[in-house]
Protein backbone atom coordinates (compact mmCIF):
# COMPACT_ATOMS: atom_id res chain seq x y z
CA UNK A 1 0.00 0.00 0.00
CA UNK A 2 1.39 3.21 -0.89
CA UNK A 3 1.54 6.35 2.01
CA UNK A 4 -0.57 9.23 -0.08
CA UNK A 5 -1.78 12.00 1.76
CA UNK A 6 -4.81 12.11 -0.37
CA UNK A 7 -5.95 9.44 1.42
CA UNK A 8 -5.78 11.31 4.94
CA UNK A 9 -9.43 13.21 3.50
CA UNK A 10 -10.75 10.05 2.25
CA UNK A 11 -10.37 7.83 5.02
CA UNK A 12 -11.27 11.02 7.34
CA UNK A 13 -14.53 11.84 5.43
CA UNK A 14 -15.55 8.12 5.17
CA UNK A 15 -14.80 7.84 9.40
CA UNK A 16 -16.08 10.89 10.79
CA UNK A 17 -17.65 13.33 7.98
CA UNK A 18 -19.50 15.43 10.42
CA UNK A 19 -16.63 16.52 12.78
CA UNK A 20 -14.88 19.54 12.21
CA UNK A 21 -12.07 19.25 10.71
CA UNK A 22 -10.59 22.85 10.21
CA UNK A 23 -11.38 26.47 11.17
CA UNK A 24 -10.62 30.03 11.02
CA UNK A 25 -12.03 32.79 13.04
CA UNK A 26 -15.52 31.89 13.03
CA UNK A 27 -15.90 29.58 10.17
CA UNK A 28 -14.81 25.91 9.37
CA UNK A 29 -15.30 22.52 7.57
CA UNK A 30 -15.85 19.02 8.17
CA UNK A 31 -14.11 16.16 6.98
CA UNK A 32 -16.54 15.51 4.73
CA UNK A 33 -16.87 19.19 3.51
CA UNK A 34 -13.15 19.03 2.83
CA UNK A 35 -13.37 15.74 0.71
CA UNK A 36 -16.21 17.14 -1.62
CA UNK A 37 -14.88 20.58 -2.12
CA UNK A 38 -11.46 18.71 -2.53
CA UNK A 39 -13.22 16.87 -5.28
CA UNK A 40 -14.88 20.23 -6.77
CA UNK A 41 -11.48 22.10 -6.67
CA UNK A 42 -10.16 19.13 -8.60
CA UNK A 43 -11.85 18.87 -11.01
CA UNK A 44 -11.66 22.97 -11.68
CA UNK A 45 -7.32 22.51 -11.93
CA UNK A 46 -8.27 19.53 -14.23
CA UNK A 47 -9.62 22.11 -16.31
CA UNK A 48 -6.82 24.22 -15.53
CA UNK A 49 -4.14 21.46 -17.11
CA UNK A 50 -3.37 20.80 -13.77
CA UNK A 51 -2.43 16.58 -13.73
CA UNK A 52 0.28 14.43 -12.11
CA UNK A 53 3.45 16.10 -11.69
CA UNK A 54 2.10 19.87 -11.85
CA UNK A 55 2.50 22.17 -9.42
CA UNK A 56 0.18 24.49 -8.44
CA UNK A 57 1.43 27.70 -6.08
CA UNK A 58 -0.90 28.91 -3.65
CA UNK A 59 -0.65 33.06 -3.13
CA UNK A 60 -2.91 33.54 -0.67
CA UNK A 61 -3.39 34.33 3.49
CA UNK A 62 -4.50 32.38 5.88
CA UNK A 63 -8.04 31.16 4.75
CA UNK A 64 -10.10 28.29 4.78
CA UNK A 65 -10.27 28.66 0.68
CA UNK A 66 -6.59 26.91 0.53
CA UNK A 67 -7.44 23.50 2.79
CA UNK A 68 -9.45 22.27 -0.41
CA UNK A 69 -6.60 23.10 -3.21
CA UNK A 70 -4.18 21.53 -0.54
CA UNK A 71 -5.93 18.29 -0.49
CA UNK A 72 -7.02 18.68 -4.28
CA UNK A 73 -3.30 18.77 -5.40
CA UNK A 74 -2.56 15.71 -3.46
CA UNK A 75 -5.41 13.72 -4.73
CA UNK A 76 -4.58 14.68 -8.15
CA UNK A 77 -0.88 13.94 -7.73
CA UNK A 78 0.06 17.94 -8.23
CA UNK A 79 2.80 19.59 -6.25
CA UNK A 80 1.30 22.22 -3.92
CA UNK A 81 3.59 25.02 -3.54
CA UNK A 82 2.06 27.82 -1.38
CA UNK A 83 3.79 31.62 -2.05
CA UNK A 84 4.67 34.15 1.23
CA UNK A 85 1.52 36.95 0.30
CA UNK A 86 3.78 39.53 1.97
CA UNK A 87 6.71 39.15 -0.97
CA UNK A 88 6.57 42.54 -3.40
CA UNK A 89 6.02 42.03 -7.18
CA UNK A 90 9.56 41.03 -8.02
CA UNK A 91 10.56 38.45 -4.91
CA UNK A 92 6.60 37.10 -6.02
CA UNK A 93 7.96 36.78 -9.70
CA UNK A 94 11.22 34.96 -8.61
CA UNK A 95 9.70 32.84 -6.19
CA UNK A 96 6.76 31.60 -8.81
CA UNK A 97 8.83 31.19 -11.33
CA UNK A 98 11.21 29.00 -9.35
CA UNK A 99 8.57 26.75 -9.19
CA UNK A 100 7.96 26.78 -12.71
CA UNK A 101 4.10 26.41 -12.21
CA UNK A 102 1.33 24.84 -14.40
CA UNK A 103 -1.47 27.56 -12.34
CA UNK A 104 -1.55 30.41 -10.02
CA UNK A 105 -4.26 30.18 -7.53
CA UNK A 106 -4.71 33.47 -5.79
CA UNK A 107 -6.80 35.32 -3.37
CA UNK A 108 -8.39 38.48 -4.11
CA UNK A 109 -5.70 40.96 -3.57
CA UNK A 110 -3.04 39.15 -5.35
CA UNK A 111 -5.38 37.99 -7.73
CA UNK A 112 -4.57 41.00 -10.64
CA UNK A 113 -1.00 40.65 -10.06
CA UNK A 114 -1.28 36.73 -9.69
CA UNK A 115 -2.12 37.15 -13.51
CA UNK A 116 0.41 39.54 -14.77
CA UNK A 117 3.16 37.06 -13.53
CA UNK A 118 1.34 34.26 -15.12
CA UNK A 119 1.13 36.57 -18.52
CA UNK A 120 4.53 36.80 -17.71
CA UNK A 121 5.43 33.31 -16.99
CA UNK A 122 2.89 31.85 -19.89
CA UNK A 123 0.59 30.42 -16.90
CA UNK A 124 -2.47 30.83 -16.03
CA UNK A 125 -3.66 32.60 -12.81
CA UNK A 126 -6.97 31.91 -11.32
CA UNK A 127 -9.36 32.98 -7.93
CA UNK A 128 -8.26 30.41 -4.89
CA UNK A 129 -11.94 31.81 -3.73
CA UNK A 130 -14.43 28.58 -3.73
CA UNK A 131 -17.01 30.42 -5.99
CA UNK A 132 -14.00 30.83 -8.21
CA UNK A 133 -13.00 27.36 -8.14
CA UNK A 134 -16.56 25.81 -8.62
CA UNK A 135 -16.92 27.52 -11.86
CA UNK A 136 -13.99 26.62 -13.25
CA UNK A 137 -15.33 22.89 -12.21
CA UNK A 138 -19.25 23.54 -13.62
CA UNK A 139 -20.23 20.84 -16.05
CA UNK A 140 -16.92 19.99 -17.19
CA UNK A 141 -16.10 17.00 -14.88
CA UNK A 142 -18.97 14.56 -13.24
CA UNK A 143 -19.02 14.79 -9.03
CA UNK A 144 -18.52 11.90 -6.94
CA UNK A 145 -15.28 10.32 -5.55
CA UNK A 146 -11.95 11.24 -7.31
CA UNK A 147 -9.39 8.11 -7.08
CA UNK A 148 -5.86 8.95 -7.40
CA UNK A 149 -3.64 8.75 -10.74
CA UNK A 150 -2.48 5.02 -11.56
CA UNK A 151 1.11 6.34 -11.54
CA UNK A 152 1.37 8.03 -8.32
CA UNK A 153 3.50 6.93 -5.72
CA UNK A 154 4.64 7.80 -2.13
CA UNK A 155 7.76 9.20 -3.16
CA UNK A 156 6.28 11.53 -5.74
CA UNK A 157 6.50 15.04 -5.03
CA UNK A 158 3.73 16.41 -2.43
CA UNK A 159 4.58 19.67 -1.48
CA UNK A 160 7.39 22.79 -2.30
CA UNK A 161 7.85 24.50 0.42
CA UNK A 162 9.83 28.19 -0.48
CA UNK A 163 13.17 28.81 1.50
CA UNK A 164 15.99 31.08 1.33
CA UNK A 165 19.39 29.99 1.57
CA UNK A 166 22.45 31.90 1.95
CA UNK A 167 23.04 33.12 -1.32
CA UNK A 168 19.80 35.32 -0.95
CA UNK A 169 18.50 33.21 -3.97
CA UNK A 170 15.60 31.56 -3.01
CA UNK A 171 15.30 27.46 -2.71
CA UNK A 172 12.15 25.08 -3.21
CA UNK A 173 12.07 22.23 -0.46
CA UNK A 174 10.67 18.85 -2.01
CA UNK A 175 8.54 17.02 0.74
CA UNK A 176 7.12 13.37 -0.83
CA UNK A 177 4.31 12.30 -0.04
CA UNK A 178 5.97 9.80 2.20
CA UNK A 179 7.71 11.90 4.28
CA UNK A 180 4.82 14.12 5.02
CA UNK A 181 2.88 11.20 5.82
CA UNK A 182 5.73 9.96 8.09
CA UNK A 183 6.20 13.10 9.80
CA UNK A 184 2.45 13.50 10.88
CA UNK A 185 1.19 9.79 11.50
CA UNK A 186 -0.78 9.26 14.67
CA UNK A 187 1.48 9.12 17.75
CA UNK A 188 4.44 10.59 15.82
CA UNK A 189 4.53 13.30 18.46
CA UNK A 190 2.58 11.67 21.05
CA UNK A 191 -0.54 14.36 20.81
CA UNK A 192 -3.41 14.34 22.58
CA UNK A 193 -7.27 14.56 21.43
CA UNK A 194 -8.39 17.61 21.12
CA UNK A 195 -8.15 21.07 18.75
CA UNK A 196 -4.93 22.65 18.03
CA UNK A 197 -4.16 26.06 17.90
CA UNK A 198 -1.96 27.07 15.12
CA UNK A 199 -0.65 30.51 14.00
CA UNK A 200 2.11 29.53 11.44
CA UNK A 201 0.60 31.57 8.33
CA UNK A 202 -0.17 28.67 5.46
CA UNK A 203 3.00 29.30 3.56
CA UNK A 204 4.93 27.83 5.70
CA UNK A 205 5.72 24.15 6.54
CA UNK A 206 4.97 24.15 10.14
CA UNK A 207 0.79 25.47 9.50
CA UNK A 208 0.41 21.97 6.90
CA UNK A 209 2.77 19.85 9.31
CA UNK A 210 0.30 20.65 12.46
CA UNK A 211 -2.20 19.78 10.64
CA UNK A 212 -2.11 17.21 8.91
CA UNK A 213 -1.27 15.68 12.54
CA UNK A 214 -4.67 16.84 13.55
CA UNK A 215 -5.92 15.27 10.27
CA UNK A 216 -4.61 12.05 10.39
CA UNK A 217 -5.74 11.79 14.43
CA UNK A 218 -9.24 13.23 13.03
CA UNK A 219 -9.19 16.35 14.88
CA UNK A 220 -9.86 19.76 14.55
CA UNK A 221 -7.09 22.25 13.06
CA UNK A 222 -7.25 25.96 13.84
CA UNK A 223 -5.22 28.66 12.19
CA UNK A 224 -5.80 31.18 14.30
CA UNK A 225 -3.39 34.08 12.89
CA UNK A 226 -0.38 35.31 15.11
CA UNK A 227 -2.78 38.07 16.87
CA UNK A 228 -2.53 37.55 20.38
CA UNK A 229 -6.27 38.20 21.53
CA UNK A 230 -6.97 35.90 18.55
CA UNK A 231 -5.38 33.10 20.11
CA UNK A 232 -6.46 32.92 22.92
CA UNK A 233 -10.26 33.62 21.57
CA UNK A 234 -9.50 30.75 19.66
CA UNK A 235 -7.93 28.42 22.69
CA UNK A 236 -11.35 29.38 24.19
CA UNK A 237 -14.00 28.81 21.76
CA UNK A 238 -12.21 25.37 21.04
CA UNK A 239 -11.62 24.52 24.02
CA UNK A 240 -7.74 23.49 23.04
CA UNK A 241 -5.53 21.13 24.44
CA UNK A 242 -2.74 21.90 22.37
CA UNK A 243 -0.64 25.65 20.50
CA UNK A 244 2.49 24.94 18.55
CA UNK A 245 3.70 28.69 18.13
CA UNK A 246 7.30 30.02 17.95
CA UNK A 247 8.56 31.81 21.08
CA UNK A 248 7.92 35.78 19.84
CA UNK A 249 4.20 35.01 19.39
CA UNK A 250 4.11 33.42 22.70
CA UNK A 251 5.45 36.45 24.33
CA UNK A 252 2.75 38.23 22.97
CA UNK A 253 0.21 35.72 24.64
CA UNK A 254 1.68 35.74 27.56
CA UNK A 255 1.48 39.88 27.38
CA UNK A 256 -2.10 39.85 26.65
CA UNK A 257 -3.75 39.82 30.13
CA UNK A 258 -6.72 37.19 30.28
CA UNK A 259 -7.22 34.12 32.20
CA UNK A 260 -5.28 31.51 32.57
CA UNK A 261 -5.43 28.75 29.57
CA UNK A 262 -6.45 26.07 31.71
CA UNK A 263 -7.66 23.38 28.74
CA UNK A 264 -4.09 23.52 27.30
CA UNK A 265 -2.57 20.02 27.61
CA UNK A 266 0.64 20.97 25.49
CA UNK A 267 2.49 24.18 24.93
CA UNK A 268 4.63 23.95 22.51
CA UNK A 269 7.24 26.01 21.07
CA UNK A 270 10.76 26.06 19.27
CA UNK A 271 12.09 27.64 15.55
CA UNK A 272 14.14 30.13 17.23
CA UNK A 273 15.92 30.58 20.75
CA UNK A 274 13.46 29.67 23.87
CA UNK A 275 14.61 31.19 26.81
CA UNK A 276 14.13 29.33 30.12
CA UNK A 277 12.32 32.40 31.85
CA UNK A 278 10.12 32.22 28.62
CA UNK A 279 9.32 28.80 29.25
CA UNK A 280 9.12 29.33 33.13
CA UNK A 281 6.29 32.08 32.49
CA UNK A 282 4.45 29.72 29.21
CA UNK A 283 4.14 27.22 31.91
CA UNK A 284 2.07 29.43 34.38
CA UNK A 285 -0.14 30.60 31.97
CA UNK A 286 -0.77 27.12 31.06
CA UNK A 287 -1.35 25.97 34.48
CA UNK A 288 -1.43 22.26 33.14
CA UNK A 289 -0.16 21.56 29.73
CA UNK A 290 3.34 20.04 29.72
CA UNK A 291 5.72 22.72 27.97
CA UNK A 292 8.18 21.56 25.26
CA UNK A 293 10.58 22.49 23.46
CA UNK A 294 10.87 21.66 19.58
CA UNK A 295 14.36 22.22 17.25
CA UNK A 296 14.01 21.16 13.43
CA UNK A 297 13.74 22.60 9.92
CA UNK A 298 11.50 22.45 6.84
CA UNK A 299 14.42 20.16 5.11
CA UNK A 300 14.71 17.96 8.34
CA UNK A 301 11.32 17.35 10.66
CA UNK A 302 11.88 17.10 13.44
CA UNK A 303 15.03 16.53 15.03
CA UNK A 304 15.17 16.81 18.68
CA UNK A 305 12.73 17.77 21.51
CA UNK A 306 13.08 18.74 25.54
CA UNK A 307 10.36 17.83 27.52
CA UNK A 308 8.95 19.69 30.13
CA UNK A 309 10.83 17.55 32.37
CA UNK A 310 13.77 19.18 31.77
CA UNK A 311 13.30 22.51 31.26
CA UNK A 312 14.77 23.70 34.49
CA UNK A 313 17.60 20.75 34.37
CA UNK A 314 18.89 21.80 30.54
CA UNK A 315 18.38 25.50 30.38
CA UNK A 316 18.82 26.33 27.12
CA UNK A 317 18.77 23.28 25.40
CA UNK A 318 16.90 21.73 22.15
CA UNK A 319 16.97 18.25 23.85
CA UNK A 320 17.51 14.78 22.55
CA UNK A 321 17.59 13.49 19.25
CA UNK A 322 13.79 12.46 18.12
CA UNK A 323 12.39 9.20 17.40
CA UNK A 324 13.57 9.20 14.00
CA UNK A 325 16.71 11.10 13.55
CA UNK A 326 20.32 9.98 13.71
CA UNK A 327 22.82 12.68 14.58
CA UNK A 328 26.56 13.63 14.79
CA UNK A 329 28.58 16.83 14.82
CA UNK A 330 31.73 17.06 12.32
CA UNK A 331 35.18 18.41 12.87
CA UNK A 332 33.91 22.13 12.66
CA UNK A 333 31.20 21.52 14.84
CA UNK A 334 28.31 21.18 12.19
CA UNK A 335 25.33 18.72 13.06
CA UNK A 336 23.91 16.54 10.80
CA UNK A 337 20.82 14.55 10.60
CA UNK A 338 19.67 11.54 9.06
CA UNK A 339 16.33 9.95 8.96
CA UNK A 340 13.43 8.85 7.48
CA UNK A 341 11.71 12.07 7.27
CA UNK A 342 14.22 14.26 6.09
CA UNK A 343 13.19 16.31 2.23
CA UNK A 344 13.64 14.99 -1.03
CA UNK A 345 15.93 17.42 -1.92
CA UNK A 346 15.82 21.42 -3.57
CA UNK A 347 13.93 21.90 -6.26
CA UNK A 348 15.75 22.15 -9.41
CA UNK A 349 19.11 23.03 -7.97
CA UNK A 350 21.35 19.97 -7.82
CA UNK A 351 23.91 21.84 -6.46
CA UNK A 352 22.37 23.06 -3.78
CA UNK A 353 21.45 19.39 -2.83
CA UNK A 354 24.60 18.16 -3.34
CA UNK A 355 25.92 20.44 -1.07
CA UNK A 356 22.89 19.75 1.93
CA UNK A 357 22.58 16.07 1.30
CA UNK A 358 25.86 14.14 2.04
CA UNK A 359 25.37 10.03 1.81
CA UNK A 360 22.03 10.42 3.28
CA UNK A 361 22.62 13.03 6.01
CA UNK A 362 21.69 16.15 6.22
CA UNK A 363 23.95 19.31 7.18
CA UNK A 364 21.72 21.26 9.28
CA UNK A 365 24.46 24.30 8.96
CA UNK A 366 24.33 24.85 12.73
CA UNK A 367 26.84 24.85 15.36
CA UNK A 368 26.14 22.54 18.91
CA UNK A 369 26.98 21.22 21.74
CA UNK A 370 26.03 17.42 22.64
CA UNK A 371 26.34 17.06 26.62
CA UNK A 372 27.13 13.50 27.96
CA UNK A 373 23.68 12.80 28.15
CA UNK A 374 22.99 13.49 24.56
CA UNK A 375 21.27 16.73 25.01
CA UNK A 376 21.98 19.26 22.18
CA UNK A 377 22.38 22.84 22.78
CA UNK A 378 22.74 25.05 19.13
CA UNK A 379 25.54 27.58 19.82
CA UNK A 380 25.80 29.28 16.12
CA UNK A 381 25.61 28.67 12.82
CA UNK A 382 27.66 27.57 10.29
CA UNK A 383 26.51 29.14 7.52
CA UNK A 384 25.72 33.40 7.50
CA UNK A 385 22.14 33.61 7.83
CA UNK A 386 19.42 34.84 9.59
CA UNK A 387 16.64 33.18 11.74
CA UNK A 388 13.63 35.83 12.65
CA UNK A 389 10.44 35.34 13.92
CA UNK A 390 10.75 31.73 12.54
CA UNK A 391 11.66 33.02 9.04
CA UNK A 392 15.28 32.99 7.03
CA UNK A 393 16.98 35.88 5.77
CA UNK A 394 19.65 36.02 4.23
CA UNK A 395 21.98 39.00 4.84
CA UNK A 396 23.67 39.05 1.46
CA UNK A 397 20.04 40.03 0.19
CA UNK A 398 19.54 42.83 2.14
CA UNK A 399 23.02 44.15 2.27
CA UNK A 400 22.41 44.64 -1.69
CA UNK A 401 19.96 46.33 -1.44
CA UNK A 402 21.09 48.69 1.51
CA UNK A 403 24.28 49.54 -1.02
CA UNK A 404 21.97 51.00 -3.22
CA UNK A 405 20.79 53.73 -0.82
CA UNK A 406 23.53 56.90 -1.47
CA UNK A 407 24.46 57.29 1.87
CA UNK A 408 25.68 53.76 2.70
CA UNK A 409 29.24 53.45 1.61
CA UNK A 410 29.37 50.24 3.44
CA UNK A 411 27.32 47.67 5.31
CA UNK A 412 26.98 44.56 6.77
CA UNK A 413 23.58 43.03 8.02
CA UNK A 414 23.96 40.53 11.44
CA UNK A 415 21.08 38.53 13.52
CA UNK A 416 21.13 40.20 17.00
CA UNK A 417 19.39 37.81 19.70
CA UNK A 418 16.31 39.18 20.58
CA UNK A 419 14.19 38.06 23.00
CA UNK A 420 10.51 38.83 21.28
CA UNK A 421 11.45 37.37 17.70
CA UNK A 422 14.93 35.28 18.16
CA UNK A 423 16.96 37.24 15.81
CA UNK A 424 16.71 40.82 14.38
CA UNK A 425 17.90 41.81 10.96
CA UNK A 426 20.45 44.75 12.10
CA UNK A 427 21.85 46.73 9.72
CA UNK A 428 25.23 48.18 10.88
CA UNK A 429 26.10 51.13 8.31
CA UNK A 430 29.65 53.11 7.24
CA UNK A 431 28.19 56.37 6.09
CA UNK A 432 29.13 57.98 2.77
CA UNK A 433 31.29 61.28 2.85
CA UNK A 434 28.94 64.49 2.23
CA UNK A 435 26.09 62.71 3.50
CA UNK A 436 23.66 62.65 6.17
CA UNK A 437 24.05 59.12 8.65
CA UNK A 438 20.53 57.59 7.61
CA UNK A 439 18.01 56.80 10.34
CA UNK A 440 15.99 53.51 10.28
CA UNK A 441 12.96 54.31 9.04
CA UNK A 442 14.64 55.99 6.28
CA UNK A 443 16.88 52.96 5.34
CA UNK A 444 13.19 50.62 6.01
CA UNK A 445 11.30 52.99 3.45
CA UNK A 446 14.60 52.47 0.90
CA UNK A 447 13.88 48.42 1.30
CA UNK A 448 9.85 48.91 0.57
CA UNK A 449 8.86 47.40 -2.44
CA UNK A 450 12.48 45.88 -2.45
CA UNK A 451 11.98 43.67 0.49
CA UNK A 452 9.72 41.45 2.36
CA UNK A 453 8.74 43.26 5.67
CA UNK A 454 10.59 40.34 7.90
CA UNK A 455 13.80 41.23 5.86
CA UNK A 456 14.38 44.73 6.40
CA UNK A 457 16.03 45.86 9.03
CA UNK A 458 14.66 46.44 12.64
CA UNK A 459 17.66 47.87 14.25
CA UNK A 460 20.34 50.22 12.56
CA UNK A 461 24.07 50.91 14.08
CA UNK A 462 26.39 53.10 12.70
CA UNK A 463 30.24 52.35 12.61
CA UNK A 464 33.43 54.07 10.83
CA UNK A 465 34.26 50.62 9.67
CA UNK A 466 32.44 46.71 8.64
CA UNK A 467 35.57 44.34 10.14
CA UNK A 468 36.71 42.02 7.79
CA UNK A 469 38.63 39.49 7.41
CA UNK A 470 41.98 40.02 5.89
CA UNK A 471 42.35 37.33 3.28
CA UNK A 472 39.07 36.98 1.69
CA UNK A 473 37.31 40.11 2.91
CA UNK A 474 34.80 38.21 4.53
CA UNK A 475 32.31 40.35 6.98
CA UNK A 476 33.14 39.33 10.60
CA UNK A 477 29.65 39.15 11.43
CA UNK A 478 30.08 37.09 14.64
CA UNK A 479 32.52 40.10 15.85
CA UNK A 480 30.14 42.48 14.68
CA UNK A 481 27.49 41.10 16.98
CA UNK A 482 29.73 40.62 20.26
CA UNK A 483 30.47 44.13 19.94
CA UNK A 484 27.16 45.38 19.43
CA UNK A 485 25.20 43.02 22.35
CA UNK A 486 28.67 44.26 24.62
CA UNK A 487 28.21 48.08 23.73
CA UNK A 488 26.51 50.44 26.70
CA UNK A 489 22.97 51.09 27.12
Amino acid sequence: MELLIGDVFRNGARAVPDRLAVAVGGNGLTFGQIEARSNQVARALLVCGVGHGSRVVSWATTSLDVVPVFAAAAKLGAVFAPANPLLGPAEATAMIALARPTLIAADGPRLEQATAIGGELGVPAIGIDADAMLARAADEQPDGALPSPAGLGERDAHVLFFTSGSTGRPKGVILSHRVNMLRTHPGSQLEPRGALISPYPLFHMGAWTLALQQWQARDAVVFSGSDAGAIREAISRHRATRINAIPGVWRRILEHADAPLETLRFADTGTSATPPELLNAIAAAAPNANVRVFYGATESGNVASLGHEDIARKPGSCGTPSSYAEVRVDEAGELWVRSVVLFDGYFDDDEATDEALVDGWYRTGELVDIDDEGYLTVIGRARDVIRTGGETVSPSEVEEVLRQDPSVADVAVVGVPDATWGEVVCAVVVTRPGHETPDLERLRAHCTGRLAGFKQPRRLEVADAIPRTAGNGNVQRRLLVERIASAPG
